[in-house]
């Protein structure tokens, strides 16, 4: 197998299990609320859990790759994570679903990160964007498959089997790890910062934590608010640490650099709309729309058609427009399709919010592989292991965030008409105040240079030539 064939392939298949996992566990919320006496709302601290998780032990993934070789930490990455899918099966409350999440999220911190590690570091810097565009559409299958399928087991077996059903993927991975993934390893690993894994672990899962159960009669609200303010505090003195330390585990000294900086705080910013809506949207069309599991996903899986159509055409769209402009205009025009969401009501026809969600799953991709690829336009080999890290953190932190400010949207949304079950107009605040934080993203891509990124598509080498 060639390389554009074998290896994006191998990691595309823990990135299908992962991305499988996600999208059919969202379509199956509200069963999942039913059968364990929850309040549909609070089921969001299933998908919150893992996202923690994910943005705890993620900072780890570069160090552990650097220090036990990429292919070793990948296939033991798919075992977790199978486990924990395992466990996800077995559980009987809203506690076990949540712990047995974390144990997904330690598998999934590592996948992830450490998969998009080996290609960054095997691929040609010219070919990333084509790179990338390989390994997310086999990847981009498992939001196809997830929604319908999530739906059809929620509506007519049992919500426990979306879990297991990892449980073969996860095996196949295994298999074909040893063969196609190379052992890329550093000579020289600096120590662990173990300080600094301690704080940014302990602030970020008592912040994401205390922000996801404020207002939802878990804990009362004076400790879900101290958890935050907690998490906050010991942020701020990761922060301090950071500069202090050689060899921080979250290397901030990357911000500097403008393409990262604009790819990790833009796209934070962008990417809380990628958490919630997948959150609202089924959690509307069922509660709102009284819509089955099934029926709703079978609505929702159209916008990942959308966002495969979009891989092959992210290199002539870069080549041709630029990154600055295209990441401006299209997180202006991505938001705008958030906004579409808060229009549709029970009458509106089925065949327009599928044409409204491909055409938005369209516009999504096309940012989220742009932001991918320019976030490394400038980052040695050197660095590339943390780089991965941070954003691979951000992203998921953002994840979090976004589902916990659609669920705050809609928690004061309904506490505006005294409580009670969910109303149709409560989702239109929610969908409106994620779409307004996500287009705020633009401002950040404003301060790239117009000419940012341009060796990723070809065409600083084109120019070279052209004056040669």
């Amino acid at each position: 197998m060639s390389f554009f064939a074998a290896t994006p392939l191998i990691i595309a298949t823990a990135l299908f299990m992962e991305n499988l996992d996600g999208t059919v566990l969202a379509t199956a919320l509200p069963a999942m609320a039913a059968d364990l006496h929850e309040d549909p709302v609070a089921l969001k601290l299933a998908l919150t859990s893992y996202l923690l998780s994910l943005a705890v032990f993620i900072p780890l993934s570069g160090w552990v790759a650097d220090r036990y070789g990429a292919r070793r930490v990948f296939r033991a990455a798919i075992l977790v994570f199978t486990f924990g899918s395992i466990l996800c099966g077995f559980s009987t409350s809203l506690a076990g679903v949540v712990s047995s999440r974390i144990v997904q999220g330690l598998g999934g911190a590592m996948m992830t990160p450490v998969g998009r590690l080996v290609l960054l570091r095997v691929a040609p810097r010219h070919e990333l964007v084509r790179a990338l565009a390989y390994l997310t559409i086999p990847a981009l299958i498992g939001p196809v498959v997830g929604p319908p399928l999530g739906g059809f087991i929620a509506t007519y077996f049992h919500w426990r089997y979306i879990f297991w059903i990892n449980v073969p993927i996860g095996l196949l991975g295994v298999a074909l790890v040893p063969r196609y993934i190379p052992d890329l390893r550093e000579e020289r690993v600096p120590p662990l910062d173990v300080t600094g894994f301690l704080l940014s672990g302990a602030g970020l899962s008592a912040l994401v934590l205390g922000l996801g159960v404020i207002g939802q009669g878990i804990v009362p609200v004076p400790v879900a608010a101290g958890l935050a303010a907690g998490g906050a505090a010991a942020l701020f003195l990761y922060v301090r640490h950071a500069r202090r330390t050689p060899h921080p585990i979250i290397d901030l000294d990357l911000l500097r650099v403008p393409t990262f900086h604009a790819a990790v705080v833009g796209g934070f910013l962008f990417r809380m709309g990628l958490g919630a809506v997948p959150f609202l949207l089924p959690l509307m069309l069922q509660t709102g729309f009284g819509l089955t599991a099934f029926q709703s996903g079978s609505l929702t899986f159209i916008a990942a058609i959308g966002a495969i159509a979009m891989k092959t055409t992210a290199q002539p769209i870069l080549g041709r427009f630029g990154f600055r402009r295209v990441l401006i205009v299209n997180a202006l025009i991505s938001t705008a399709f958030f906004c579409f969401n808060a229009l549709f009501s029970p009458q509106t026809p089925h065949w327009i919010i599928m044409g409204v969600l491909l055409v938005g799953g369209f516009f999504r991709s096309l940012q989220f592989t742009a932001l991918n690829a320019i976030g490394y336009a400038d980052i040695d080999r050197q660095a590339m292991s943390r780089a991965t890290s941070l954003a691979s953190a951000g992203q998921q932190l953002s994840l979090s965030a976004g589902v916990s400010l659609g669920a705050a949207a809609l928690e004061t949304a309904r506490a505006l008409h005294s409580g009670g079950a969910l109303r149709l107009a409560d989702f239109d605040a929610a969908f409106l105040a994620v779409a307004a934080v996500s287009a705020s993203s633009a401002l950040i891509f404003r301060g790239l240079a117009p000419m940012a990124g341009a060796g990723l598509t070809g065409k600083a080498a084109a120019a070279a030539d052209g004056s040669a």
